[in-house]
């Protein structure tokens, strides 16, 4: 952490994230550190019943509370308690590399660039992974965009009006292309991390089994969908 104000803010949507929410910060910092930037850190509680605000305000996060059941919600709240030109999202079960915070630095006031996604790697992989992942990439190639970990300016963020709150899911999506459609108005070009993006969690398959997503294609076409029930069922109502 820092006196100097903030290059970048990162933020991060909460609920009952007490397993993973101190590891997500930590790295955070620690990549700033070794990227030699000051960071501000914002974390936006969603109905948290546990130790989330206690762990991530005792590693300098500063915690806001947003209660609706809607992650775009909880990601706009998040951004907006922000002050930092530079925006990145990262879910608190992700963390970062050493070199995360200097690549997005090196690209997000890049000129080129209206933002962009990263690189997501799996904290492990198995047979069943690799065909739920399979399973999924149809609806993400379709759009030629990346995801995971986005990162942008304020003024793209606000000529956006955010991530959309009508959306129960892909909302990320939903904002990537939205993002990528701003760049080409700008004559930008939406960007992706390919070598210093963020690792995630296995925590879903942990939880429903490495080969569900790939025995549920209904449930994943209707995630896609933006169906309530199925948002329901496998993001908000999941005891963490």
């Amino acid at each position: 952490m820092s006196s100097k104000p903030p290059a970048l803010a990162v933020t991060i949507p909460a609920h009952n994230e007490e397993r993973f929410i101190g590891r997500c910060v930590e790295t955070v910092f620690h990549s700033a550190q070794k990227a030699g930037q000051s960071v501000e850190v914002v974390v936006a509680l969603n109905r948290c019943t546990d130790q989330t605000r206690s762990i991530a305000e005792s590693l300098g996060a500063r915690c806001v509370a947003e209660d609706k059941k809607c992650i775009s919600a909880v990601r706009n709240a998040a951004i907006r308690a922000s002050t930092a030109p530079a925006i990145a999202t990262i879910d608190a079960d992700s963390w970062m590399s050493q070199s995360t915070v200097a690549a997005v630095m090196a690209r997000v006031h890049d000129p080129r660039y209206v933002g962009g996604g990263s690189m997501i790697h799996p904290e492990r992989m198995s047979t069943g992974i690799f065909f739920s992942a399979l399973s999924v990439l149809p609806y993400v190639i379709r759009n030629r965009l990346s995801y995971g970990m986005f990162w942008f300016r304020r003024d793209a963020f606000d000529e956006l009006k955010g991530f959309n709150e009508q959306l129960v899911s892909v909302e990320d999506v939903d904002f990537a292309l939205r993002l990528q459609a701003l760049g080409r108005q700008r004559g930008q070009k939406y960007g992706t991390i390919w070598r210093h993006g963020i690792t995630t969690s296995c925590r879903k398959f942990d939880m429903f089994g490495d080969w569900y997503l790939f025995k549920n294609p209904d449930l994943v076409r209707r995630i896609f969908a933006g169906d309530r029930a199925a948002a329901d069922h496998f993001f908000y109502d999941v005891d963490r």
